[in-house]
């Protein structure tokens, strides 16, 4: 998937008591709406330019609308007791961002983005095994199954698999280690303090290398496919926190499943990359698993 900067897992920005749900969900399909197309445009781009700019680009469009945002609420956005955890958390979102548009250059929508769904498992493993909470055998199981999928979808040793899978699954772990750095911060700052700070600390470190790499685009097509990609990204982030602002994330968050309908209606139609069977089935397991391991982290919030 595009690998948003919105951490799911971060408390909502609102107050009140009586979340809106159903808005909620609209604007989150709306949001990863938006990133199926951004990840349709760095594919494209991905063909003609660097990765480094291709990511540089996507992030410029999320870091105008960062310095908007602080211009109409002010300074007090960027106050934060752990200022070295928000800006590690911007350099792993660059890191992902660059694996996951490496993978797009080489490998299908459909098959990166499912193989990034990997990262709710993956969190469930740190989480254990970093953070010592409690999962059970059902969970477990889910995590397992998942795996499974992921194996089912890139088939290593069956002539399928391509070597730049591996970025993606190099996303995969490092968007992990992102979510579980908003779980820490999602307590002590808000979603807006998040995304400014991730959205800020990963442009400013991809304008480093971006000097000696940079390549102008030789068409004003490609220009134009830069700035709808950056529109899009910074739009479908904006929804985002405009979902987790009005709703519950435990109730929002399978909606991000959608991307893998997204990725491959816009694989096919543009790059005419219909997934096979055991992708589609490799797919359906990595969903189910992801769906319930959702359902049980909201069942033992409930309990807790």
């Amino acid at each position: 998937m595009a690998l948003p900067v919105t951490p799911l897992s971060a408390r909502p920005l609102s107050s009140s008591n009586t979340p809106d749900n159903p808005r909620g969900l609209l604007f989150m399909a709306l949001g990863f709406f938006a990133f199926g197309i951004t990840d349709l445009l760095a594919k494209l781009l991905s063909q003609e330019l660097p990765a480094v700019q291709v990511v540089w680009l996507r992030q410029s469009g999320l870091f105008v609308g960062v310095m908007v945002l602080l211009a109409l609420r002010g300074s007090h956005i960027l106050r934060t007791p752990h200022p070295v955890l928000q800006m590690l958390r911007g350099a792993i979102a660059l890191g992902s961002a660059f694996c996951f548009i490496m993978a797009l250059r080489f490998v299908p929508l459909a098959d990166a983005t499912a193989v990034t769904f990997m990262a709710p498992f993956i969190v469930t493993v740190i989480g254990a095994l970093v953070l010592k909470e409690p999962v059970g055998p059902r969970r477990w199981a889910a995590v397992a199954a998942g795996f499974m999928g992921m194996l089912v979808v890139i088939r290593p040793g069956m002539g399928v698999f391509h070597p730049a899978i591996g970025f993606a699954v190099l996303a995969a772990l490092l968007f992990s280690s992102r979510q579980i750095l908003s779980r820490m911060l999602s307590g002590h700052d808000s979603i807006a303090t998040t995304v400014t700070y991730t959205s800020i600390t990963s442009t400013l470190l991809c304008s480093v290398p971006l000097v000696f790499v940079w390549v102008t685009p030789a068409s004003g097509t490609l220009v134009l496919l830069a700035l709808a990609m950056a529109v899009c990204a910074a739009l479908g982030e904006f929804l985002l926190i405009r979902g987790l602002d009005i709703g519950q994330a435990t109730v929002l968050a399978p909606v991000q499943y959608s991307m893998i309908v997204w990725s491959t209606i816009y694989g096919f139609l543009v790059f005419a990359d219909l997934p096979d069977l055991w992708t589609f089935i490799g797919c359906g397991i990595i969903i189910a698993s992801g769906l319930y391991t959702l359902y049980r982290e909201r069942v033992n919030q409930r309990r807790s």
